[in-house]
């Protein structure tokens, strides 16, 4: 509409007159900059801080380094015969086998505070059943119990630790294997 206005001029551009009024879009010239973005020209150059506003602790709890027949080296702690693993403490658990482990002998487990949310139980050399009353003692109670044997349950309460669940364990050695 605006080109058809204009008339044949000499020094027209394809025989059109190109003006500001008529054509300001083709006539504006490209905006250049003249200089490099800096830290200060845009919010994505600007350096993020952090805060450390509390500190976790460095050690995650309890950790086993080893079973033997003779007990357990938690923490670098010996520790013979059957032990009970609770994030405040490690005590000797009075349990000579998988049969010993009654409401009794869990009542510990859920009497302390922060509440357990995993209990995890090594039965010895084989993961052994346990009296479908004892584990639903402990159910009502809210705690989840795994019952593995005594290596497997050992690996199973360092990842736990390591993620800092807050789980026990109720560890029975395993006996001495005998060729």
């Amino acid at each position: 509409m605006a080109a058809t206005v204009c008339a044949r001029l000499p020094g027209c551009v394809h025989g059109l007159r190109l003006c500001s009024r008529s054509l300001p879009v083709l006539t504006r010239s490209v905006p250049v900059r003249h200089h490099r973005l800096g830290p200060a020209d845009d919010e994505m150059y600007h350096r993020t801080t952090v805060s450390v506003m509390q500190k976790e602790e460095q050690t995650g709890g309890a950790v086993i380094y080893s079973y033997s027949p003779q007990g357990f080296n938690i923490n670098g702690n010996k520790v013979l015969g059957p032990c009970a693993i609770l994030p405040p403490a490690i005590l000797q658990w009075n349990v000579g086998c998988h049969t010993d482990i009654t409401e009794e002998s869990l009542s510990l487990f859920h009497l302390i505070e922060p509440p357990i949310e995993i209990l995890v139980l090594g039965t010895g050399a084989r993961t052994e059943r346990l009296d479908p009353n004892v584990v639903n003692f402990l159910r009502k109670k809210g705690i989840s119990v795994e019952v593995q044997d005594t290596p497997n349950a050992c690996a199973t309460f360092n990842f736990l630790s390591s993620e800092r669940r807050i789980a026990a364990a109720g560890l029975i050695p395993p006996p001495a294997q005998t060729e």
